[in-house]
């Protein structure tokens, strides 16, 4: 069994972001039914099918799909709405990933829907939600996290901002929160046999993911600065190394008694007692025994090559990681342990390897039961369940509602 069988999803979502909530909700058991337009569109972000049978060994590596079927729907005609109303009545979950007003415009906005299916759980993301000064503003992952005051925070003190990965807006601000919502509100519906609206921002997201920050600001008034604070490797304790061999090792030795660990492997029982206090999660160092300490970690850890010192810290107790590059990620036995690469047996492809499933359940894991459709793959047999003849369905197609 699966935790979330039973449940269907509607996904407008689109894009990247919206796949992976999507995602998520698909491995636990959820029957995720992709509506896309016919025609494959060139957006940025990896979220739509591509089309074409060339095209399968593409679609197969595209893990965000995985799990889903893919039915192909002109929103813009009316029987194509008409076949999106019929789905609708039977879903319990609609998700959408376009800016605010476009559903509205092509009429399966939620409260059309809600008229057709009272129960109906709908999810919106966008990037600034639904409302206020912001809302109908264009945006992506960077706009977002600047906004939101993260990316001010990220790089050193003495040059501009440092881009991340877009993982912090993209994928955590609104697809982790999006799920969270939609489970949050199928509890919700047991208690109350009621649907409802889930509005998720990413720039909401990733403030909520600040929490830990904006605490001791609001406690203070005390502005952390970029490049200033213990957790951003300005104080030695906490920080990357480069190595012997030219890569790269963490420490992060924020306990008084992993601090003292470091600093007795290294024989340098001086340094024991400079480390944290309150004020390093708000200012920089100040007394230049902080100058000297930093620069003889940096000298020591090249005296040795990264996986030799790692293997030497974590014997002694000491929190380290490796600086690992992607190819490494997936041969590290940990990663492999929690089987968090896959393969996935493929009728013609043999086995294709994937990301894992990261929520580990005892009693209803989650699974990936299929790989990516192509776009309108389950389109005919989609449509043959709500009761719609083979001779309905051509004709559809011919006048352009489905692909």
């Amino acid at each position: 069994m699966l935790a979330l069988e039973g449940v269907k999803i509607l996904d407008l979502s689109g894009l990247a972001p919206g796949a992976l909530c999507t995602m998520i909700l698909a491995d636990l058991g959820a029957e995720v039914i992709k509506i896309e337009p016919p025609t494959p569109s060139p957006i940025a972000g990896g979220g739509p099918s591509p089309k074409g049978e060339e095209k399968r060994k593409e679609t197969a590596y595209f893990a965000l799909n995985r799990n889903k079927k893919s039915v192909g729907i002109n929103l813009r005609s009316e029987a194509g709405r008409q076949i999106f109303y019929r789905l609708a009545q039977q879903a319990d979950v609609v998700v959408e990933g376009y800016r605010p007003g476009v559903v509205k415009r092509l009429g399966v906005d939620y409260d059309t829907i809600k008229k057709l299916n009272p129960s109906i759980i709908y999810c919106s993301l966008s990037g600034y939600g639904q409302d206020g000064p912001y809302h109908t503003f264009p945006g992506h992952d960077i706009n977002y996290i600047s906004l939101a005051g993260a990316l001010g925070l990220i790089g050193f003190p003495e040059g501009p901002p440092v881009i991340p990965l877009n993982l912090l807006a993209d994928f955590a601000g609104a697809p982790l929160y999006g799920a969270i919502g939609i489970l949050t509100a199928l509890i919700a519906r047991n208690k109350t046999h009621k649907g409802q609206y889930v509005d998720i921002s990413y720039i909401d997201g990733v403030i909520s993911m600040m929490t830990f920050l904006t605490t001791g600001y609001f406690f203070s008034s005390v502005i952390p600065k970029r490049g200033e604070t213990l957790l951003q490797g300005a104080y030695p304790y906490y920080g990357v190394y480069e190595t012997k061999d030219g890569k790269y090792i963490t420490i992060g030795c924020l306990e008084p008694h992993f601090w003292e660990n470091l600093c007795r492997l290294l024989g340098r029982e001086d340094y024991i007692p400079y480390h944290f206090t309150l004020e390093h999660f708000s200012k920089k160092p100040e007394d230049k025994k902080w100058e000297e300490i930093s620069s003889y970690l940096k000298q020591v850890f090249l005296t040795k090559t990264r996986d030799e010192w790692f293997e030497l810290l974590i014997q002694n107790d000491i929190p380290a990681g490796k600086v690992y590059s992607l190819d490494e990620v997936f041969t590290d036995p940990q990663v492999l342990h929690r089987q968090m690469v896959i393969e996935v047996e493929h009728p013609t492809l043999g086995k294709v390897r994937q990301v894992g499933i990261a929520p580990k359940l005892s009693d209803t894991p989650g699974k990936v039961r299929s790989l990516s459709p192509l776009l309108g793959e389950h389109t005919d047999g989609v449509l043959q369940e709500l009761g719609y003849s083979q001779e309905e369905i051509e004709s559809f197609r011919q006048e352009g509602a489905i692909g």
